[in-house]
């Protein structure tokens, strides 16, 4: 059976991230949240959804993130 994953990069969303994650939660199988930087409550939020949350941090344009392999 497959099973569909949310993937969702995200910094500073805590105004919009719940109403957003709420909407999508009966939808999907998994949500996976990656956090590039924020300085607000997006993680806490996002915590309520899942645990499947990751810390990527990037100072420079969003493309070069794209591009940055771990």
């Amino acid at each position: 059976m497959n099973t569909i994953s949310l993937c969702m990069i995200v910094k500073n969303e805590e105004k919009v991230l719940a109403r957003c994650l709420d909407c999508l939660k009966d939808l999907v199988d998994e949500m996976i949240i990656v956090d590039t930087g924020s300085t607000d409550a997006t993680k806490d939020i996002a915590r309520k959804y899942t645990d499947k949350i990751y810390d990527f941090p990037c100072r420079r344009l969003f493309q070069n993130c794209l591009k940055r392999r771990t």
